[in-house]
């Protein structure tokens, strides 16, 4: 079984793309809705509940973890991967923790992600990046930083779309989430002299909802990269090297909150994925 985790619902946009991608696979989604957001909380605080979220779903079954969040992968992935869980028995059971900054980084550079010194072509690009993000995945820099060192001429520029996800989320009016895309998009190009970005990464898994009012506000020749899509590819090829995380999987999903009233997180997520199942408390 593969687990997936967010702070929130917006996690769900990419079970979705991996339900769809990997109909026998097996899934567990843990959205911590007890403590979202996780914006407002220290680095600290985001790393302790990432880790427990994780401990969690791998003592439910779950083989390997993909951190479906920007903010918990930009905050904890790697201090889960490299300090926490070699020191775990889940490490010597051959369990592991991905998240979904590598995957769209791959994508935006044309890079893997184990290659992390410039290497020709991609070293000599000039492009321009756009990162749209919440405030906490922005102030990170987790992009900017993954990026230039695959690719150090690039220009990376980030825009904080504070209030979009929320907006999203509330089922705000076309008309509002239109105007939230549009002065996000409006901030990226007064930083880039009006000059429009090569690629636009969608760093946050509630923006695919409104992709389409991103892509209307960019020029066609700008590419939209949104995360459920990638990380499926990204997934693929991952189980394709290593199909033990799927092996004897029934094609089960089982959805699990931390808040109070899981019915209310239901009808909540229907925002995300219109027929999702029930959430039932974890």
């Amino acid at each position: 079984m593969i687990g997936v985790f967010d702070s929130g619902l917006g996690g769900l946009t990419v079970l979705r793309a991996l339900v769809e991608r990997f109909p026998s696979a097996s899934f567990t989604y843990l959205g911590d809705h007890k403590n979202v957001p996780y914006g407002n909380r220290s680095s600290a605080e985001i790393v302790d509940l990432t880790r427990a979220a994780t401990d969690a779903l791998f003592t439910r079954g779950a083989r390997l973890v993909l951190l479906g969040c920007n903010t918990a992968t930009a905050v904890a992935a790697r201090q889960l991967q490299q300090a926490w869980l070699p020191g775990t028995p889940w490490r010597a059971k051959g369990f592991n923790v991905l998240g979904i900054v590598a995957p769209t980084v791959e994508a935006a550079t044309q890079t893997p992600w184990s290659v992390t010194t410039p290497q020709y072509p991609q070293k000599n690009l000039t492009d321009t990046i756009a990162v749209f993000g919440t405030t906490r995945t922005v102030m990170a820099g987790v992009y900017p930083e993954e990026i230039r060192k695959r690719t150090p001429k690039v220009t990376v520029v980030q825009q904080i779309c504070s209030e979009l996800a929320g907006a999203i989320e509330a089922e705000a009016s076309e008309n509002e989430l239109d105007r939230l895309v549009a002065e996000g998009i409006a901030g990226v190009m007064a930083q880039t002299s009006g000059m429009p970005p090569h690629r636009a990464i969608l760093g946050c898994t509630h923006f695919p909802l409104v992709e389409h009012l991103f892509r209307r506000h960019l020029p066609p020749a700008t590419r939209i990269l949104s995360q459920p899509e990638i990380v499926a590819d990204s997934l693929e090829d991952y189980l394709h090297r290593h199909p033990r995380y799927v092996d004897g999987n029934t094609g089960t999903l089982e959805l699990l909150t931390t808040a109070v009233d899981a019915a209310v997180i239901s009808k909540r997520a229907r925002v995300f994925w219109p027929d999702v199942p029930a959430f039932q408390s974890a």
